[in-house]
């Protein structure tokens, strides 16, 4: 009898989310709230453990308490069977500096690989939306016979220069990785589309170890897994790649499939909360085929309050957490997390909150990310006059009004 596949999955959660702030002034990219019960890390842990994956560490670098202590309380599997989900800080293991990279990450913690001693090591990012069966590209991996394969997600060529994207060759093989081409290739049958890699990659453990172990000694690396350790292995013929738009998951309709939402920039992060309330979603939150996992607080149900004139408490197409009043005000088109407070006469549409906002009397909150703490004073306006609001918070380029954590707003 042959015994089963040891797999070690290597969960890269160590990035600061400039590109986030302030939603990520004090905490990782990978922490930030989304969806309202959830942290970005939830989902690829999701896909993993889903997935039958189930030896897990969490590479952790940048401002991150909160990231391990959400781990730490929330993906807590049973050891009988060797099963774990540790967050692993920088330790400063080859010298006094930090991780210089994706790539010396692992290099760093090669130890981690040496005591366990897995056949395939998967090497997942830690920041994006999507639904994926690992075990599908890892069985892809076998059959390829490659020392790694990268899932590659379709895109538009004319998006695709914001992404590394891979030139396909015969049986599955890359023939060539271009970091954000000016002249992007398209992706064969697939006419105005091109293969964008995804950030996930399944490696053979000798070659993960060769690969970052050589890497180290380069200078003039970057020290990345996507910029320098794919385009190494390509270079040497051992790199092959996986469609993601094959990979089955149960519960997934049409609609959905292939869905993959990178949150990095304040934007992205706010049209991916808009996919979420949309009223056929193209992100379903609600497949308990293959669920998004995390913890949840120990709150009473929503409640909606006041049935009088001009003071009804309601929500349209809006995802409402648990904690939540809805007193006496409208919410529309908007996820409101856990322990959020509207008041009479407020109006929120279009709209992130997180949790424990509380949004005054008569106040207006429109296209806006919230964090976490903020009160919005009675008869406050956000997202209402632009220029305004550019001179109190930040202002994305799409025009959305975000206001940081437990940041105090004056009246008037």
């Amino acid at each position: 009898m042959l015994r089963p596949l040891h797999v070690l999955s290597i969960v890269l959660a160590g990035g600061q989310g400039k590109r986030l702030a302030p939603l990520t002034a004090d905490r990782a990219k990978p922490a930030v709230p989304y969806g309202g019960n959830y942290r970005l890390v939830d989902f690829v842990l999701s896909n993993l453990v889903n997935g039958g994956n189930r030896k897990i560490v969490v590479l952790t670098q940048y401002k991150s308490h909160s990231l391990d202590r959400h781990i730490a309380l929330t993906w807590r599997l049973s050891p009988l069977l060797g099963a774990y989900v540790t967050p692993v800080p920088a330790q400063m293991r080859r010298g006094p500096y930090w991780f210089e990279g994706s790539a010396d990450a692992i290099f760093q913690n090669l130890n981690l690989v040496h005591d366990e001693r897995p056949d395939l090591i998967c090497v997942f990012g830690a920041d994006h939306i999507y639904r994926m069966d690992p075990q599908q590209m890892i069985e892809h991996h076998l059959d390829t016979g490659a020392g790694v394969t990268v899932a590659g997600l379709r895109v538009p060529v004319e998006t695709a220069s914001e992404f590394g994207i891979i030139r396909a060759g015969e049986s599955f093989c890359i023939d060539e990785f271009l970091e954000k081409p000016s002249q992007v290739p398209e992706f064969p049958g697939s006419p105005g589309q091109a293969l964008a890699s995804m950030g996930n990659y399944v490696f053979s453990t000798d070659a993960l170890i060769e690969a970052v172990s050589k890497d180290s000694e380069n200078d003039q690396s970057n020290h990345d897994i996507g910029g320098d350790i794919i385009p190494m292995m390509v270079r040497n013929g051992d790199a092959a790649y996986y469609d993601f738009q094959t990979n089955e998951v149960p519960g997934v309709e049409d609609r959905e499939k292939g869905y993959w939402r990178d949150v990095g920039n304040l934007d992205a992060y706010h049209e991916g909360h808009m996919d979420l309330v949309s009223i056929h979603p193209i992100f379903n939150l609600y497949n308990e085929e293959w669920p998004i996992y995390s913890w949840h607080d120990p709150l009473p149900p929503a409640k909606f309050v006041l049935e009088e004139a001009g003071r009804t408490g309601q929500a349209f197409d809006s995802m409402v957490s648990a904690g939540v009043i809805v007193s006496g005000g409208t919410v529309r088109r908007s996820v409101l997390s856990p322990r959020v407070h509207v008041d009479a006469g407020a109006l929120v549409e279009s709209s992130v909150l997180l949790d424990g906002v509380t949004v005054g009397e008569r106040a207006v909150v429109r296209n806006a990310i919230i964090d976490k703490n903020v009160h919005i004073p009675g008869g406050f306006e956000v997202g209402v006059d632009r220029d305004r609001d550019s001179e109190r918070f930040t202002v994305s380029d799409g025009g959305i009004v975000v206001i940081g954590k437990n940041q105090k707003i004056e009246a008037g």
